[in-house]
């Protein structure tokens, strides 16, 4: 347990915070999860229009530090790489 007041300020703030970053995290796994339901449902228009919302959460969470930028970007290569290849079997 803290002591002294500045600890206890320290002790609310990070536990606000991992909260936040909690409700990120599982947001965007939600999205992410509902991006790759459409692709193997082999939906385009339906993995196209989520995958776009999952890359604003990705980039927000990113900026905001709670993931990082690097794991940011390798989800949305995958993503995208993957909406592309649904989008070459329809062809």
């Amino acid at each position: 347990m803290p002591n002294t007041e500045s600890a206890k300020k320290r002790l609310r703030q990070s536990v606000v915070r991992r909260n936040r970053n909690r409700s990120v995290k599982s947001s965007i796994k939600t999205q992410i999860r509902k991006v790759r339901d459409a692709i193997a449902e082999g939906n385009v228009e339906t993995s196209e229009t989520e995958f776009r919302l999952a890359v604003k959460r990705l980039d927000k969470a990113a900026a905001a530090n709670v993931v990082h930028a690097n794991l940011a970007g390798r989800v949305k290569s995958r993503l995208s790489a993957a909406i592309k290849a649904i989008k070459q079997k329809k062809k």
